[in-house]
């Protein structure tokens, strides 16, 4: 689709344009769905002692709640071309708030499991993310604002890894026991949740020039496609090979960060004989490095298109990548808690600038079915996260074995990058774009304050 007055430079402290509004409403929706989907993951040494969940069925929990997820992504891409983000944002997270609720009423394990199932649907938020910064941005500067807005929403990661043991304590200082505690916690992110949905419906809106209704009202976006031409848009995505090597190269680096959010804390608790809060704050650190590792992967990715144009920015998703997979085989090894610390802080710089760069690619694959795009590339992400739970779902295999044997995935399938190609035609369209968006703004492409 064509979108008109995208906005070429990323004005932070400005939220009078309604760009920067669903740039900021969208990281913000994205960093507290985050919040509710790996709420419980912290509290996971509780919970187990409470429902005697064993190393199996937490590892089935955790593959519960980033599989449901694929679908969801591969059907939100969908509704985001047909009824637009704000919409589709709304009422995801307004439904999504019911499960992070109800978890509070599980009592055995199947229950457990199929809630954590329910709520894994909230992580398709990610794909609303990015498509609503992609139309909203122009190329010189999408890459930044694609991986900054998810650098901040996968920040929620990091700060349930924190936050939730100490409302999990606050619970306890009331006088309820932890069976209870841990139950009442999770409402917190739920009620958020739901009020953020009405709050992203009343302040944003589909495009620079308005909702999708009013443009397609206006002649200005073409009608929405039925059943059969969002079925039509979504099978060309599916038939180019570079989308399927960009979901490949997404489970390499969201699919392992998804997993190491699931299994940090229970990690560090158990291997380094840590208090729970203690092993919370420490896992807690990965996701933190969000606040500008992601955003770096974009800004790079932005800087080596200016120079070398689309080839410039799968060059840069290559680096990352290896990178990241020797930082992994690296943390793996560490026995010594200051060391695995160090190391888990470089994997986690090069693991999500490697995403930030993922997401500086997509918007250049096929702008007529962007939608579809996202949603196949994002939903690799939580292919790769189902397939590294196995690693640690079974009773023969240590986590810093799994982790090993993550690392080598990680180098072996990063040359899944290569298939990412781009036409000199398209080299052209993109290499005019990028100008055309800097214009006579020297400064376009960079992140500011006003």
């Amino acid at each position: 689709m064509d979108i008109r007055n995208k906005a070429n430079r990323i004005r932070l402290l400005n939220f009078s344009t309604p760009q920067m509004r669903a740039f900021h409403f969208s990281w913000f929706a994205f960093h507290l769905c985050f919040f509710g989907w790996f709420g419980i993951a912290p509290l996971m040494a509780v919970v187990r002692e409470d429902l005697a969940l064993t190393q199996t069925q937490i590892g089935n929990t955790i593959i519960a709640s980033v599989a449901i997820t694929v679908i969801v992504r591969l059907l939100i891409g969908v509704l985001c071309d047909r009824l637009g983000p704000r919409k589709t944002y709304s009422g995801l997270l307004l439904l999504g708030s019911i499960p992070v609720m109800g978890i509070g009423l599980a009592d055995s394990f199947e229950t457990f499991l199929i809630a954590r199932l329910a709520i894994g649907a909230i992580g398709a938020s990610f794909v609303i993310t990015q498509y609503h910064t992609s139309i909203m941005f122009a190329p010189n500067v999408v890459g930044t604002a694609n991986a900054t807005s998810a650098g901040w929403g996968n920040l929620g990661g990091g700060t349930t890894q924190i936050v939730m043991p100490l409302i999990f304590a606050g619970m306890l200082m009331l006088g309820v026991n932890e069976a209870l505690g841990w139950r009442l916690a999770m409402v917190v992110p739920g009620v958020v949740l739901f009020c953020t949905g009405i709050a992203y419906w009343l302040f944003t809106q589909d495009a620079p020039d308005g909702n999708f209704d009013e443009l397609r009202a206006r002649g200005e976006l073409p009608e929405a496609s039925g059943e059969n031409g969002a079925l039509q848009c979504f099978m060309v995505a599916a038939k180019d090979i570079r989308v399927w090597a960009l979901f490949v190269v997404y489970g390499l680096c969201f699919g392992v960060e998804l997993t190491i959010n699931n299994i940090a804390a229970i990690y560090f608790f158990d291997n380094f004989d840590l208090t729970l809060a203690t092993a919370g704050v420490i896992a807690g650190l990965f996701g933190l490095m969000n606040i500008f590792a992601r955003t770096l992967g974009g800004v790079f990715s932005d800087l080596f298109a200016k120079h070398g144009g689309l080839k410039g920015r799968v060059r840069w998703l290559l680096v990352a990548l290896i990178c990241e997979g020797v930082a992994l085989i690296a943390f793996s090894q560490m026995h010594v808690l200051s060391l695995a610390i160090g190391i888990m802080l470089v994997f986690s710089l090069f693991v999500q600038m490697a995403e930030g760069a993922t997401y500086g690619v997509v918007p250049f694959i096929n702008k007529k079915a962007l939608g579809a795009v996202a949603g196949i590339v994002g939903a690799g992400g939580n292919v790769g996260a189902v397939s590294a739970a196995f690693l640690f779902r079974s009773e023969s295999l240590t986590y810093q074995q799994g982790l090993f044997y993550l690392g080598l995935a990680v180098l072996a399938l990063a040359s899944s990058v290569l298939l990412v190609r781009f036409s000199d035609a398209q080299e052209t369209e993109a290499a005019i774009a990028y100008r055309d968006a800097v214009g006579e703004d020297t400064g376009a492409g960079a992140l500011s304050l006003r």
